[in-house]
């Protein structure tokens, strides 16, 4: 059947509309596309290590933003899964040191004091210090606080003198109280006066039997007279190095002599003296977690102990879980670790990152003691026999100081995870090794290491955020990130 011209006209018409209102409806969305989505910009800051060098511990004027995933290797932390508290990032301020700080002008040292220890812009807000109980091996002389002449004793510490520290230590401990009053102080000893030991000698020799009760007398009065002089020591390791008798000076305690002293003489003594100080021991290297792990198998021995002391001068950081998973309910220290002169920048910071920053805090560590604070041009002072290459964090020479690599390593943990900060857990991606943490203020703190052999890319998840960094190769980064407020 045919149509009629009408009806063609007619639907000619019909489509014509159609089609130019669909060419309309699509004018229209070309012309009105949706607005660009910005990008939320995140807090985060960060500090930079460059392995050559060029930085060191310098702010970056990085932007983050937070982005989608994008399939590069991701650091994710996780805030809910936490770990050990962290007591602090520091030194050992040996008597050597406290001496080259005490040769500075007032105003110089003052003003490197409150660098070193204070929390400001420009200021690395140093927490913790290890200080000798009597000489170490980096003090210009080897003594004790209760020397006697050749075959005389004195059990009852009547004779107990801090002399020796009051020149230079003590008075260098009260600037830095001042600044930081709530600074944690360990205190650990090279060697027993030499009237208790075997060989009556500074170096080497064992402590004797007959001996413990006036040795734990030695450390009331120790704790005692320190806390008249404003000085409150956290804890004490029962002996620096107990394995290393080559030393001036130095002890050899082995593990079963360790326990029989904390059990009958340290532990109750002061327990019936009141002194909360805690009891740490071991003070040795990572190679021998037996040593420890034997004296807290001993519960009359354990029941004193707060927990263990490491260097890392032989075994792996790993072996220190060994000793947190023997013994859950006791705490880890690390606390000696040297840079040998005249140091590497990048080499150092490398190691030290990757093995105590990190290292050490994945292994359950609540501290980080860098070896040591301060030495001169030539390395000095040290004891006769003591250590000849120890570079400190800094070199003093009268008012002229350098910054070595000790001094930026700590800082890249120091200044931001404070005190009672917690270890939060986070995946290693791709050579990026990293540890983060909660800090009492509520931010997230991440210290990065690439660890490849070539610049990185990679994305940092944290509060639920991604956010893109990149880093050259065996560079250290420190982010820290601040929540929004609510």
């Amino acid at each position: 059947m045919m149509k009629s011209k009408n009806t063609i006209s007619i639907t000619f018409l019909f489509l014509l509309v159609f089609s130019m209102m669909g060419a309309r409806c699509k004018k229209d969305t070309e012309e009105t596309p949706k607005p660009p989505v910005t990008p939320e910009v995140i807090d985060v800051t960060a500090y930079l290590s460059s392995n050559d060098g060029s930085s060191k511990f310098q702010k970056q004027d990085w932007t983050f933003s937070e982005i989608s995933e994008n399939g590069k290797p991701t650091i994710v932390v996780d805030a809910e899964t936490q770990f050990q508290e962290i007591d602090g990032f520091g030194y050992t301020l040996t008597g050597g040191s406290a001496m080259l700080l005490k040769g500075m002008s007032d105003v110089k040292r003052s003003v490197l004091l409150n660098e070193l220890f204070g929390t400001q812009d420009n200021q690395i807000g140093v927490s913790y210090l290890r200080i000798s109980i009597g000489a170490s091996d980096l003090d210009s002389y080897t003594f004790s606080y209760n020397d006697l002449p050749p075959g005389e004793t004195d059990v009852d510490m009547t004779q107990f003198s801090l002399a020796p520290d009051q020149d230079f230590l003590i008075p260098v401990l009260k600037e830095i109280l001042a600044i930081n009053p709530t600074i944690k102080i360990l205190g650990s000893p090279w060697s027993p006066p030499v009237w208790m030991k075997t060989n009556n000698a500074t170096k080497g020799g064992e402590l004797k039997e007959e001996f413990y009760q006036a040795y734990a007398n030695y450390f009331v009065k120790y704790v005692q007279e320190m806390a008249q002089n404003g000085i409150i020591i956290d804890a004490i390791t029962i002996q620096n190095e107990p394995l290393h008798p080559g030393n001036n000076p130095s002890l050899y305690m082995p593990a079963l002599a360790q326990a029989n002293f904390i059990k009958t003489a340290l532990g109750p003594t002061f327990e019936a003296n009141g002194i909360k100080t805690k009891i740490i021991l071991y003070d040795h290297n990572a190679d021998k977690p037996e040593y420890p792990i034997s004296i807290l198998d001993d519960p009359e021995a354990k029941k004193y102990v707060n927990g263990s002391g490491f260097h890392l001068y032989g075994g792996d950081i790993n072996n220190l879980s060994k000793v947190h998973n023997a013994h859950p309910d006791r705490s880890l220290y690390f606390t000696e670790q040297w840079i040998g002169a005249p140091g590497n920048f990048g080499e150092d910071l490398v190691w030290h990152t990757n093995n105590l920053i990190i290292g050490a805090t994945r292994n359950w560590c609540r501290n980080v003691l860098e070896w040591n604070l301060a030495s001169d041009p030539n390395l000095g002072p040290h004891t006769e026999g003591g250590c000849t290459e120890c570079l400190g964090a800094l070199t003093i020479d009268n008012d002229d100081i350098t910054r070595n690599p000790a001094y930026y390593i700590i800082a890249h943990a120091s200044k931001f995870v404070r005190p009672g900060s917690v270890r939060l857990d986070s995946n290693v991606p791709s050579n990026l090794n990293n540890v983060a943490f909660s800090t009492p203020d509520g931010k997230t703190v991440v210290v990065v290491i690439n660890n490849a052999d070539s610049e990185q890319e990679f994305n940092m998840q944290v509060d639920g955020k991604l956010i893109t960094s990149k880093l050259a190769s065996k560079a250290v980064a420190t982010y820290v990130y601040t929540p929004e407020a609510e």
